[in-house]
């Protein structure tokens, strides 16, 4: 290896060395027999199951960031996406309003956004070793969870498909049988009640159970308002139907969830653990606000009487212009409105008011803003010791989900677009593991199977005012199934090395059929008119395009409706591995592994040209790193550098620039094999416990990606551009001292910090592209057409970006614990200390809509939380 991925590799090794021969203090910690608390400030021992088998974190050849529940109660962490503040390299956000209730998931510039049935994630997603097939329903609670380990790099040997880029496992708390319990209530900013509880019971001497449930509410931070009430004597007609100009709100949540879990010691060598899940959300849209609008908001050519066809006609008869004047705030921003915060405001009104006519001929149509889902499942953990060295695990599963949202991206009443989808999936899975011990104990060794199969139906009102479509797709089902052969093995082959070597076989199909109609269910006509007129079949004059009128409802579509297509593929992943340790308190390794992610079709094509198969991307990876516990375990420092060999990446194209010829490259949202690259980095974890009560925590990441081919032509992305959601540096850290003897209890002030450098939201990205506000339809820009004419409006020109800036987040908890064995606690905390604006996401569609939109942050809030064990 040559360049910076050799020197990053080489520093991680030199310094690896140079720590093995310090005269570590951890080596005389643990030399006095004390191998859990070589001192009362030392760090504790973590207990992960990352290679089949409960090992200590330390002796685990492998990136990863481990928290336990003390830890996610110290920070104020309630879902899983939170998690990714501490966790180097990782990106976890939530969804934004367009891809409904689920997770944007990232590990070293490798994951996905697009939570669709025929897109894998790049990142695994487990709760009890269950695998979650897809990103809707994978934005896990954290309530009753006894820790979470996120596995940095590709797991392709112990994790299976679609781990390539890491994954992250959320383990539930077990029954005990202690009798044990605790309630919990929170309040806080925009009328914030949490509350939760379990309680843990003996039913019989090998029988235990354990109830828990959590409940999360608030109201929503962006505020829907009616432009024309807030902005008297506008062209803009009213949807209020009070003097409120307040419609509604985005961002607010209601969520209920409950688990049941009983487990069963029938003989001392078996343990059988049966849960059972719910989780229901009725949340509102996810939070969103316009950053950019430009478009003159008129369907193709002129109406039956000669004048244009709106998008929404005015209050004066012309039609409503989406501008400047719907952005509330930032630089694309002409807006007058006072006496709100702009920066979360939306003046959206979910309703497409556009008139009908024969080629638009299901207007108007509106949906209620929403984001539902219900997400249940049940799971069977058979455990047996067959004999001291030899075990059997048996892991099935069944879940469910459905799930619904709507979502509009142009945060105005003018509408651009307005979808109301959904999702459904249902799974069963079976995976088994044989484990065991030879030659006096110095092979560990798993073989086993896993059988996945999935059946998913994906529906939708697609109203792309736009495009001039407006269809119903499907209900498209894609059923799925993975099966997959796996062996590992350590060997410590002398005292202190352990070589690990890994192979998984992999067999994939899935299945995708296409349903498409119009929106009163019959079949959408074709071909449109207007190509048969070029084609000479039907004379007359010229119709102004496929959408314009004297069309057929939806032609553009026509062809699509009653075919499928399939895909079909294995894969070999293997991993070697070699790790020594030098001391007790310091030990090294290096890796090499291999990973993969499903390929599939692509299921959203606006044209037959667009159902088209990707193949699936693969991942080789090289790995050094070092874990060391130092001064009597009191620092506790690991590093791990990598370079990643990534191939025939997978990311959406917003523009299919090979069909431009055709005129079918907009609208595209199309997974396509984008190119190869080469994606090197380091990552820093450490902790501290300098003296009696005080405990720091950090963590340092920085990853360089680079493309080394490029699919340019088809997709517009280009050699210098990186993957979505990708930061090159992130940092965090957090501090807190506990004061004893305060009231009877201790007092613990906590502080946690986070930076992430900016990120882009697409595959394609655009840092700052100047266009006009009187632009003209297809004129061309470096990052493709400009499908639209201008909105016009007092700013001549508009910048479009779907670059996240970076930022830096603070979060404070003040805790006051009573010294007792069932103890009472107070805490009160502050997210978000500095009140900073940031964006999650970004939904940006410039040039093929005229429209960019995203998802801000909450800002400060406060909440107060009681909780008592008993």
């Amino acid at each position: 290896m040559k360049g910076i991925h050799a020197r990053i590799l080489a520093s991680a090794g030199l310094a690896a060395i140079a720590f093995a021969g310090m005269p570590a203090y951890a080596q005389d910690a643990a030399q006095s027999g004390d191998a859990k608390a070589a001192s009362d400030n030392a760090n504790p021992e973590i207990v992960v199951t990352a290679q089949f088998r409960q090992q200590n974190l330390q002796d685990t050849p492998l990136a990863i960031t481990a928290v336990n529940a003390a830890e996610m109660e110290q920070r104020g962490q309630t879902n899983v996406s939170q998690l990714a503040n501490q966790a180097p390299n990782v990106t976890l956000k939530p969804q934004g309003q367009e891809l409904g209730p689920g997770i944007i998931a990232y590990i070293r510039g490798v994951g996905q956004t697009d939570p669709n049935f025929a897109l894998e994630p790049g990142v695994g997603m487990y709760l009890d070793d269950v695998y979650l097939p897809t990103l809707t329903g994978s934005l896990l609670d954290l309530a009753d969870v006894e820790r979470v380990e996120v596995l940095r790099g590709p797991q392709g040997t112990l994790s299976g498909r679609n781990s390539l880029g890491g994954s992250i496992k959320v383990y539930s708390t077990k029954p005990k049988g202690d009798n044990s319990g605790s309630v919990e209530v929170t309040v806080g900013s925009m009328n914030r009640i949490d509350a939760k509880a379990y309680f843990d019971v003996a039913l019989s001497d090998n029988l235990a159970m354990r109830v828990s449930g959590a409940t999360k509410n608030h109201d929503g931070y962006v505020r829907l308002l009616d432009y024309a009430q807030t902005h008297p004597g506008s062209n803009v007609p009213t949807n209020a139907s009070g003097a409120n100009p307040t419609l509604g709100w985005q961002g607010g949540q209601s969520f209920a969830a409950g688990k049941v879990a009983l487990r069963w010691t029938p003989t001392p060598t078996v343990e059988v653990n049966l849960t059972g899940d719910y989780t229901r959300e009725r949340d509102e849209p996810g939070a969103a606000v316009a950053t950019y609008a430009n478009a003159s908001a008129v369907f193709a050519g002129p109406s039956a009487t000669g004048g244009p066809r709106p998008w929404l006609m005015g209050t004066d008869g012309n039609p409503v212009r989406l501008n400047c004047q719907f952005v509330a705030y930032g630089v694309n921003s002409c807006d007058t409105l006072t006496g709100y915060d702009r920066r979360f405001i939306s003046y959206s009104n979910y309703a497409d008011n556009a008139p009908r006519d024969s080629q638009m001929a299901y207007k108007p149509y509106a949906s209620p803003p929403h984001s539902n889902l219900d997400n249940y499942g049940a799971a069977l953990t058979i455990d047996v010791d067959l004999t001291d060295s030899l075990k059997l695990k048996s892991i099935s599963a069944w879940r469910h989900y459905t799930s619904d949202w709507s979502f509009v991206s142009d945060g105005a009443p003018v509408m651009n677009q307005l979808l109301d989808q959904g999702q459904e999936n249902t799974q069963w899975s079976q995976e088994i593991r044989l484990s065991g011990k030879a030659a006096n104990n110095t092979i560990n060794y798993t073989v086993g199977g896993f059988y996945f199969h999935t059946k998913g139906l994906f529906t939708g009102r697609i109203d792309l005012n736009y495009a001039g479509i407006d269809f119903l797709h499907g209900p498209d089902p894609t059923p799925a199934t993975s099966k997959a052969l796996f062996a590992n093995v350590s060997w410590e082959f002398v005292p202190g090395a352990t070589i690990n070597a890994g192979l998984r076989e992999s067999w994939d199909k899935k299945d995708y059929s296409y349903l498409r109609h119009n929106p009163d269910g019959t079949d959408i006509q074709g071909p449109c008119t207007f190509f048969l007129q070029l084609a000479g079949v039907v004379p007359g004059p010229l119709l102004a395009g496929p959408t314009g009128l004297g069309n057929q409802p939806n032609c553009l579509l026509f062809g699509l409706n009653g075919t499928s297509a399939h895909f079909q593929t294995s894969r070999t992943d293997w991993r070697v591995a070699l790790d020594y340790r030098f001391s007790p308190g310091f030990m090294a390794y290096a890796q090499v592994s291999t990973g993969y992610r499903g390929g599939g079709v692509n299921p959203r094509p606006f044209y037959p040209s667009q159902e088209q198969v990707f193949t699936p991307e693969t991942i080789t990876a090289y790995e050094v790193g070092f874990k060391s516990d130092l001064f009597d375990r009191m620092l506790r420092f690991n590093v791990s550098a990598f370079y990643n060999d990534y191939k025939n990446i997978i990311l959406q194209a917003s523009y299919c620039a090979d069909l431009a010829a055709l005129g079918q490259a907009s609208p595209c949202l199309r997974p396509t094999n984008t190119g190869s690259a080469h994606v090197k980095g380091f990552e820093v974890e450490t902790s501290l416990h300098p003296v009696d009560g005080l405990s720091i925590d950090g963590a340092l990441s920085y990853l360089d990606f680079k493309y080394t081919s490029v699919d340019t032509a088809s997709t517009g992305v280009t050699a210098n551009m990186v993957t979505p959601y990708t930061p090159k540096w992130k940092w965090s850290f957090g501090i807190q001292y506990e004061i004893q003897s305060v009231l009877g209890g201790t007092l613990t002030p906590r502080f946690d910090g986070s930076y992430q450098s900016h990120i882009y939201s697409d595959a394609l990205n655009v840092d700052s592209q100047i266009v006009s506000s009187t632009n003209v339809a297809k004129t061309l820009t470096p990052v493709g057409p400009i499908n639209l004419d201008g909105g016009g409006g007092p700013l001549a020109t508009l910048v479009a970006s779907n670059r996240i800036n970076g930022y830096f987040l603070g979060n404070a908890r003040l805790t006051w614990r009573q010294d007792t064995d069932k103890p009472l606690s107070v805490s009160l905390e502050v997210q978000n200390v500095f009140n900073k604006y940031y964006y999650l996401s970004k939904y940006s569609q410039f040039n093929a809509a005229g429209a960019i939109s995203a998802a801000p942050g909450m800002p400060r809030t406060w909440a107060v939380t009681l909780r008592k064990d008993f």
